[in-house]
């Protein structure tokens, strides 16, 4: 695995693995710092081809490739996860790679993720394995009450999950996920959802920023408002979370854990984004450095930026035809739109940050 000798300095190029919005940001991140960014994606047309032209349409799998772009970049970094493994291991022997192999295959597999966070001593739904249907009717038997039956890999935005409450209900969820791998998660009485954005840098530092409140309409996250109902020592608790997590995994770059808030105060990890996340886009706004800039920052093996905040924030998705209404929006606060194509059904087609003086 290739290592940085010494941070990338302006006019170097950062590679992109991944060309959707948070690639696209990304981008505009680097920019900002006088970074170059090259973007490699498995589709033409991707958002964040719209922002730098140095930019590759291949296959994630595509070797020869993947090193023609391996020979341009300083560093390589990714936007999502969904990315076989085999592609960052193969990069990882060519160019530094951060996050890198370790936090990705820990978190591309829900139960291997559940079982890593429960390693470290941090509460979690309670979970099981499921590779057949007879083995989600044993593990919704386990349960107090309902769950939620999800595949162990892939899925976003509700996608590959059902919810289940009954043990043939989570077996005839099985059945419709074809078999895939899955993992059964009990219900969890929760009061809201909140998120942590932190970022790690390769000598250890550590920086988070203040947990958004998170709201989800459809699986799909619809605002962030920070400062939300945490208290003051839920957020260091938080922040402790993350870092704990970042640290077990020897992270570098931006991530995110999402948890849930129980009625009795308790924080619960529900996933962790080995990348920058949808919460923390307030962060643009409302802070010094951004999460975008911070995880350029990071990978780039500069020192950590600012991650206090300056305003209170509430983020909102736009989500599908909600961006015909871009003239509005454009009022109504810092409109940020992705430059996708089509509006479809669920597509999340840009956000709206709107600030508020300090509190």
């Amino acid at each position: 695995m290739k290592t940085l000798d010494a941070p990338v300095k302006p006019g170097g190029v950062i590679g992109i693995i991944g060309g959707g919005q948070l690639g696209r940001m990304l981008a505009l991140a680097a920019s900002r710092l006088g970074l170059k960014t090259c973007i490699y994606n498995d589709e033409n047309h991707a958002p964040a081809f719209q922002v730098t032209p140095l930019q590759v349409a291949a296959s994630y799998e595509d070797q020869n490739m993947l090193r023609g772009f391996a020979e341009i970049c300083d560093v390589i970094t990714f936007e999502f996860e969904n990315i076989p493994s085999a592609t960052i291991e193969f990069l990882s022997a060519l160019k530094p790679v951060h996050p890198g192999a370790k936090a990705l295959s820990q978190t591309q597999d829900r139960f291997i993720e559940k079982t890593f966070v429960a390693s470290l001593g941090l509460a979690t739904a309670p979970f099981f394995d499921v590779t057949s249907a007879d083995q989600a009717r044993a593990a919704f038997s386990k349960l107090n009450g309902g769950g939620i039956l999800k595949t162990r890999r892939f899925g976003y935005d509700g996608k590959g999950q059902a919810k289940v409450t009954s043990a043939d209900q989570a077996a005839s969820a099985f059945d419709n996920f074809k078999n895939a791998p899955a993992i059964l998660e009990g219900l969890i009485d929760f009061s809201f959802e909140a998120s942590v954005i932190a970022a790690r840098g390769a000598d250890g530092s550590f920086a988070a920023y203040d947990p958004p409140e998170n709201e989800h309409e459809n699986h799909i996250l619809r605002r962030s408002t920070v400062p939300g109902r945490l208290t003051r020592a839920q957020n260091e608790e938080a922040k402790a979370m993350a870092r704990k997590i970042a640290e077990a995994l020897d992270y570098i770059g931006v991530l995110a854990v999402e948890l849930f808030v129980t009625k009795d105060g308790s924080l619960l990890v529900n996933e962790i984004a080995p990348r920058v996340h949808n919460s923390g886009h307030w962060t643009i706004e409302a802070c010094q450095c951004s999460q975008f800039e911070q995880h350029i920052r990071a990978v780039a093996g500069w020192p950590l930026g600012d991650a206090s905040r300056h305003a209170d924030a509430v983020m909102e998705n736009i989500i599908g035809a909600e961006a015909d209404a871009w003239e509005s929006l454009a009022k109504s606060g810092a409109l940020h739109l992705y430059g996708k194509q089509e509006a479809k059904l669920g597509r999340k087609m840009g956000h709206v940050t709107r600030l508020k003086p300090k509190t």
